[in-house]
């Protein structure tokens, strides 16, 4: 067995591990979590999946949990700047010794079974996690959910966000395929949440079909945005006048209605006072989510990179008032996009900074270019080897009153943070 002294050893071994980055299935991971005992947790569990909003609706969820006293875990993936933000304890990421010993513990207990980068991590999170004394985990699904790691454990609760078309060489290319494969993660007679104000009938569906208890907006709760804040409403409970969530921008109503449906749902198990609920709201923090850096130039980050996320990025600037110029760093992947994105944000967009991507699924500057060039109205564009170089560029051709927003992808995010750090 490997013995390694460091975190990023560890890391750099996991991506050879399996002859193939996505391997979408359950029987493998399956078969090692029942050899470590991980498959019937003694903590409650939700699970959430969807194409745009996960991130979001989890840290909502630890954040109110976590104000009413309740001992949570997370998992959540991918991370920005260290391995260590996926695993979180109490509020607190976990720390490199920790997850080396997580690590240890699924190598002995693989038995030669060829894991994916992500479902070693998974296993070692939910091993840390059987390891601690938990009140509530919550799991966020990685790539569709149906044949997604995460979905090993049998979640109390599960809440699938907005759908939208992303990933779609393994979910499929409409979003009735797609929420198909979300909803995989709904179990019979527990509550299964969808957020989407129009979600696919195939999430409906697969709920009728596993006799899961059925909710989303108009079909057992809804929202509606106030003076003061906003109120939710279900069959049995009203909030009125809540506070908005901190996390910048109006679509994140939406997902905290279904993060409110979810707890209300739990609400025998996990009771919950109004108070946590306004202190969850009002102090949660998820960075790279319409981020606003403060300066002298405005610098927002968010990890929007499909057409639906572009919408919402799109919203949220057109209604953050900018009186100069919309400076756009652009990092994307091979496999999203991008001609979609970039029409979306194209009529917010001033100037365009197109980096390259490093590794086998990014993409250069100039193959940016080339996507989003044959559009009226594209705006100027400048092409840069490297975010960092295009982030800087950018900055220093801001003036007052202009904004720099980064945006693609979780990558091109870290990369301009890392600038910060």
């Amino acid at each position: 067995m490997p013995r390694f002294s460091s975190l990023a050893e560890w890391l750099f071994w996991l991506e050879t591990l399996h002859p193939r980055k996505i391997d979408l299935g359950l029987e493998r991971v399956a078969r090692v979590a029942a050899n470590m005992q991980l498959l019937t947790p003694g903590y409650g569990v939700i699970t959430v999946a969807g194409t745009n909003g996960k991130g979001s609706s989890v840290a909502m969820l630890e954040s109110i949990l976590s104000s009413a006293g309740y001992r949570t875990a997370c998992y959540r993936s991918p991370h920005l700047l260290r391995y260590n933000e996926r695993i979180r304890i109490a509020g607190e990421d976990v720390d490199d010794a920790a997850l080396c010993a997580a690590f240890v513990s699924v190598e002995s207990a693989r038995d030669g079974t060829s894991l994916t980068y992500f479902e070693f991590g998974t296993l070692a999170a939910l091993n840390l996690f059987s390891q601690s004394v938990l009140d509530i985990a919550i799991l966020e699904v990685g790539m569709g959910g149906r044949l997604d790691a995460v979905n090993i454990v049998d979640a109390d609760a599960a809440l699938v966000t907005s759908i939208d078309l992303d990933h779609s060489a393994w979910l499929g290319t409409d979003r009735e395929a797609i929420g198909h494969e979300k909803a995989g993660i709904f179990r019979a007679g527990r509550p299964a949440v969808c957020s989407d104000p129009e979600p696919p009938d195939s999430v409906y569906r697969q709920a009728q079909t596993v006799t899961a208890d059925w909710y989303a907006p108009g079909c057992g709760f809804d929202w509606t945005a106030t003076e003061r804040g906003w109120s939710w409403r279900s069959a049995g409970k009203v909030f009125h006048d809540l506070p908005l969530p901190a996390l910048p921008g109006k679509h994140q109503l939406q997902n905290a209605a279904g993060v409110l449906m979810v707890l209300t749902a739990l609400a025998d198990r996990f009771p919950l006072r109004r108070t946590a609920i306004e202190q969850g709201l009002a102090t949660v923090a998820l960075t790279g989510r319409c981020q606003i850096l403060p300066g002298t130039i405005e610098t927002i980050l968010d990890v929007a990179h499909n057409p639906g996320a572009a919408k919402q990025l799109a919203l949220f600037l057109r209604d953050r008032e900018v009186r100069g110029r919309t400076r756009m760093v652009l990092g994307m992947l091979a496999d999203k996009d991008v001609a979609g994105f970039t029409a979306v944000l194209s009529p917010v967009v001033d100037e365009w900074y197109l980096a390259t991507l490093p590794g086998e699924r990014g993409l250069s500057g100039m193959d940016l270019q080339q996507l989003i060039s044959t559009r009226d109205g594209i705006g100027t564009t400048q092409l840069f080897q490297e975010v960092a170089s295009a982030y800087e560029k950018a900055r220093a051709d801001a003036n007052d009153g202009d904004r720099v927003v980064v945006c693609g992808s979780f990558l091109t995010v870290a990369k301009a943070l890392a600038c910060h750090v």
